[in-house]
């Protein structure tokens, strides 16, 4: 009988996607838009009777900077050679800081990160 076994996923292979709306800022500053209520019978009523329908949550630079690569294409490892080339040390240590980070917009449903298909 053999156990299914996974294999450790190596986040640098994964190409990460955006799944929120959002706006560059006058600084170039990336601002998601995360709208207020995610409940779809709440957005409907309450949504429209708001002055503000989004929560407005700026990034910082490296934040932006990851962000804009974060287009399914771009692998995280080419992520983080560009960071290290733009940033220089100031973004030490890369890998851990990019890994949090994305792991972070994941679990608040900003970005999706598609599992690798197995070979089976």
């Amino acid at each position: 009988m053999k156990k299914n076994r996974q294999q450790p996923l190596n986040l640098l292979e994964l190409r990460p996607h955006r799944n929120a709306e959002w706006e560059v800022s006058d600084e170039g500053f990336v601002v998601l838009l995360i709208p207020k209520f995610r409940n779809r019978y709440l957005a409907k009523w309450l949504l429209p009777r708001l002055a503000k329908q989004n929560f407005r949550v700026k990034l910082d630079k490296l934040g932006s900077f990851v962000w804009q690569h974060c287009d399914g294409k771009t692998p995280v490892a080419a992520m983080a050679e560009e960071i290290l080339a733009e940033f220089g040390s100031t973004a030490e240590p890369v890998y851990d800081r990019i890994g949090k980070f994305l792991l972070k917009l994941e679990r608040e449903h900003f970005l999706v990160i598609p599992k690798p298909v197995s070979d089976q």
